[in-house]
């Protein structure tokens, strides 16, 4: 068994695990909406922040990572957004397929990057995540304004969103710690800490309950093809991108990681509060997330 295989098993088997729970009604469906509140809005913020706040990046090439993840997802993008009329599908399932083709799973990402770099993993995990978050929202929040009603939402609605983004908040709060280097005030790290252990073990079993499998009936190909564009074509242009701007090692690993993820539950919440394709949207993640646990080991085995 490979080491890349090895280390992302065991998020693979919570994810299941998850998934199992759900299936076997436990501890009771009124538990997994609730928690993934929590996870969303406060315990994976809290990792975000602690570990923002208290990294050092060093001779990390934090940058050329950093540019190297946000030009492969602005060039797929814009490359959705240009070529869809060709898509044959209307408005609102547009927007869950670039959803399906941009967002990630980072709870996943997170997982990995700890099992793949421990600490120094988890630091570039949150270089990655604070640049793939701000701008995945931005262009999904701007393509669901645009394309999922009957006409173009206010320039006001979409700033809104991006500023409630508490995935985004976080990013912010955490560089700006950073960038004062007193890391997180009065003693607050230890709390962070705390709550941060949570979000990944509760984030990867809320993921697993997530999956609806018994939901994709239609529209295989474009599923199947929004899987295509997420796990194998991202992931491989982001790693022409690091050789081009010469990020190897570990950092190649996380940006990589980071561009082969699944699509993440909170694409379809955000679909069906703003009027996306919802149904097409949990087909989607659930195709994505099933076939990441070959894809995802085969392209970080192939970039070792």
């Amino acid at each position: 068994m490979s080491p890349t295989l090895a280390a992302l098993l065991p998020i693979f088997a919570i994810i299941a695990l998850g998934y199992t729970m759900r299936r076997l009604d436990f501890p009771g469906q009124g538990f997994w909406a609730p928690a993934e509140r929590l996870t969303y809005f406060v315990l994976f913020p809290a990792l975000l922040v602690n570990n923002l706040a208290n990294a050092e990046f060093g001779d990390l090439p934090a940058v050329p990572m950093a540019l190297a993840i946000g030009a492969t997802f602005t060039a797929l993008s814009l490359g959705l957004i240009a070529l869809r009329r060709r898509l044959r599908v209307d408005g609102p399932g547009f927007t869950s397929v670039f959803q399906g083709a941009v967002r990630m799973n980072t709870y996943v990402g997170l997982a990995g990057a700890v099992a793949l770099g421990g600490q120094v993993g988890l630091t570039l995990a949150a270089v990655a995540i604070a640049v793939i978050v701000p701008l995945v929202n931005l262009f999904s929040v701007s393509v669901l304004c645009r394309y999922a009603g009957d006409r173009p939402a206010p320039l006001g609605r979409v700033a809104g969103e991006l500023a409630r983004n508490p995935l985004l908040l976080a990013c912010a709060v955490g560089l700006a710690l950073n960038g004062l280097g007193r890391g997180v005030p009065w003693g607050g790290g230890a709390v962070l800490s705390l709550l941060g252990r949570a979000a990944l073990t509760i984030g990867l079993l809320a993921a697993g309950a997530g999956l609806q499998l018994q939901r994709i009936r239609r529209s295989r190909g474009l599923i199947l093809a929004t899987a295509g564009l997420k796990l194998v074509v991202l992931p491989l242009l982001t790693a022409l991108v690091c050789k081009i701007l010469g990020v190897d090692g570990l950092p190649a690993t996380v940006a990589v990681l980071f561009s082969a993820l699944p699509g993440a539950p909170s694409a379809y919440i955000l679909a069906r509060q703003m009027g996306g394709d919802a149904p097409l949207m949990a087909s989607i993640i659930t195709v994505e997330t099933a076939f990441a646990c070959a894809t995802l080991p085969a392209v970080l085995s192939w970039l070792g």
